[in-house]
């Protein structure tokens, strides 16, 4: 039996991990009715995040299903950079979200939910080293297991505060988990305290949109999942009216769900059209200097600034409070307003969480162009939680002091459900016996990891494309390239999946060697270069030369040569086959480059470090070095060079003593 504790996104796809490798898994939520809640913004994606998404797809997770089951509204970030840090973000509609995959899990073969709090964890130590035997509930009832994955999230001795007013309670007024931390403690594990916040929800029928302007999503929508097939048809919006009332909009919008809603089956493929949900904008407005001079005027009423919150923030998602001060000279700031779902009145006003009172929020919002009238329906609040430090714990997630006990998500120091989601499936993985591992290499996921467990965090870590070495090789769109033969190999990609991923590979392989064998000539070529404002030909030139033009492609190469043959694959598979011939032909130096240095990084990473080596016998070696290796344990070379205080002196001395110690280097 694995427990999993916790039933948001790291518990959703831990479990669901666990339990398709054949375990029986047992959920524990505080609240069933919580299962996989967005307590925050109700989005998938973003920035970095939506790479997370799609590797978590490609390893056979249910994140990237899900999103394409419930959005609402889809977009493609960053389309004006290069394709290395192109992001998809999806608005989703959170209730539906939160049923698909409470569906899903219910209908997993292996997996039982409890509603419930865990408030121990029971540990044997045959021959000194830990081990989980049991579990212990709120209720006293005592669960052997060979195995627990802790995913309490924001919850753990959770407390929300506006104002003066402090709730101990989690994420929307839900019960916090109260009695595990002394658990952890009692099993040698720190802790810290960690804050977030969210900004408060409002009726639309308040808000005056005719002062802001409309975010449209992509008319071409990309899916997250590599499975889902669609994409690219344009959708009408069925908001399109800004002053038709909201009772006519949840109509019309029901009445179009009503003929498109998505069918699950047990493995949550999509059984209709996509996009399956209405699209429907979003708006922009702005804060104002009457904004900036109501929260500096009040500023000590805030729970942030009054001293009673001490917990450290998030960094790269401030409170409204924190902008004003810290960017004192902006004038105004970027304020979204962003449906929650396609039947309910509630719209999140992003960019302005908050732990001021609510007689203060209200004025503060009040300010904002368009938000003159409006209602509020709940208040902002911040929220303060226990994490662990993340560097007790392996490159696998499991606990290096306790066999069995694997800890995911926000309790790891991360921030974000796509983090969260990513963390889940490699611990449900690891649970299960797979002993996976992603390298920072080989994706995102494990850029993220590494970074937690080797260098740990102060404050809520959030995933960026600047964190990763090797990010024109981690690119969103060929995330199954490189992972889905990992999630294959560890049961999570069913055969006949696979089997299409292999035929997209090949006829990858099989178009690149085509064009390179093209050469075309000044009559061919110069009416296209012409039209397209590039050098014109005076002789002939490769294909792949020409595609490697700033302002030229792949796709506008197909207007003089023939058609590759694909009509054995289906349609988005064949538009993905040629995506990616574009993207390896015209990034082909760059892409070359970074795979060389990521051939360096796998030699390091594959050297693996006795877990048994006495640090402080190796001449020369640094004191600080030997502190750090000591406490943290690296697992191979390429982790000890990345830990704060091992120099590259220090890392050639261990190189040497590995190899007089006949450990191969």
């Amino acid at each position: 039996m694995i427990i999993i504790i916790g039933g948001g996104h790291a518990g959703c796809e831990a479990a669901l991990a666990a339990a398709r490798l054949g375990k029986d898994v047992m959920l524990f939520a505080l609240s069933l009715d919580s299962i996989a809640l967005m307590p925050c913004n109700p989005c998938i994606g973003g920035s970095a995040k939506g790479h997370l998404v799609r590797e978590v797809d490609a390893l056979g997770g249910e994140m990237g299903k899900a999103i394409d089951a419930t959005f609402i509204q889809s977009k493609m970030l960053n389309m004006s950079k290069g394709p290395a840090v192109y992001s998809l973000r999806a608005q989703a509609d959170k209730k539906r979200y939160m049923a698909y995959m409470k569906q899903v899990l219910e209908s997993q073969p292996n997996i039982r939910l409890r509603e419930g709090e865990i408030t121990e964890i029971i540990t044997t130590a045959p021959g000194g080293k830990a081990k989980v035997t049991a579990v212990v509930t709120d209720s006293n009832e005592t669960i052997p297991c060979q195995a627990v994955v802790i995913c309490t999230g924001t919850y753990l001795n959770a407390r929300c505060l506006y104002g003066e007013t402090i709730n101990h309670n989690g994420p929307n007024g839900l019960r916090a988990s109260t009695k595990l931390t002394a658990s952890l403690a009692k099993l040698g594990f720190t802790t810290q305290r960690f804050k977030t916040g969210t900004p408060a929800r409002i009726h639309r029928r308040s808000i005056d949109f005719s002062k802001m302007s409309p975010q449209e999503g992509d008319q071409n929508i990309v899916p997250f999942s590599f499975s889902t097939p669609g994409g690219g048809r344009p959708r009408g919006n069925v908001f399109e009216a800004l002053d038709t009332s909201h009772s006519q909009l949840i109509a019309e919008g029901d009445s179009v769900i009503a003929q498109s809603e998505a069918t699950i089956t047990p493995r949550g493929q999509l059984q209709n059209s996509f996009p399956a949900l209405p699209q429907v904008p979003c708006h922009l407005t702005y804060t104002t200097p009457t904004t900036h001079e109501i929260i500096k005027k009040n500023i000590t009423r805030s729970a942030m600034y009054s001293g009673e919150i001490k917990a450290t923030g998030t960094r790269y998602c401030p409170s409204i409070e924190d902008k004003i001060i810290r960017f004192a000279d902006k004038e105004r700031h970027q304020v979204f307003i962003e449906p929650e779902g396609l039947d309910t009145a509630e719209m999140y006003v992003q960019g302005m969480s908050s732990a001021l009172p609510a007689d203060i929020q209200e004025e503060v919002y009040r300010s904002v162009p368009g938000l003159e009238n409006c209602e509020i329906m709940r208040p902002a609040y911040a929220i303060e939680y226990d994490a662990i430090d993340a560097t007790m714990l392996t490159l696998q997630l499991e606990a290096k002091s306790t066999d069995g006990l694997f800890f995911a998500g926000q309790i790891n120091g991360s921030s974000g459900y796509e983090e969260a989601a990513a963390q889940g499936l490699i611990a449900g993985l690891n649970a299960a016996g797979a002993n996976i591992t992603i390298t920072r290499a080989e994706g995102y996921i494990g850029v993220l990891i590494d970074d937690l467990v080797t260098k740990g965090t102060t404050e809520p870590y959030r995933m960026m494309t600047s964190r990763a070495e090797y990010r024109l090789l981690l690119r969103q769109d060929n995330a199954d390239i490189r992972l889905s033969p990992k999630g294959h190999a560890a049961g999570l990609i069913p055969q006949a999946q696979y089997q299409l991923f292999l035929q997209k590979t090949a006829a990858i392989e099989a178009e690149i060697a085509r064009i390179r064998k093209i050469s075309i000539g000044p009559d061919a070529a110069n009416p296209l270069l012409h039209k397209k404002g590039s050098s014109l030909l005076k002789s002939g030139m490769k294909l792949t030369d020409l595609i490697k033009r700033p302002e030229l492609s792949y796709f506008d190469m197909l207007e003089i040569i023939p058609a590759p043959e694909l009509g054995h694959l289906p349609p988005f598979i064949q538009e993905a086959v040629k995506e990616q011939v574009n993207i390896q032909v015209k990034y082909e130096g760059y892409i070359s480059l970074q795979m060389a240095q990521a051939e360096a990084f796998g030699k390091m990473e594959a050297q693996p470090i006795p877990p048994g080596i006495d640090y402080g016998i190796i001449p020369s070696l640094r004191v600080e070095a030997r502190q750090k290796l000591t406490a943290l344990r690296p697992e191979n070379l390429g982790q000890a060079s990345r830990i704060t205080g091992v120099s590259p002196a220090d890392l050639s001395i261990l190189m040497v003593h590995l190899k007089s110690t006949k450990h191969t280097v």
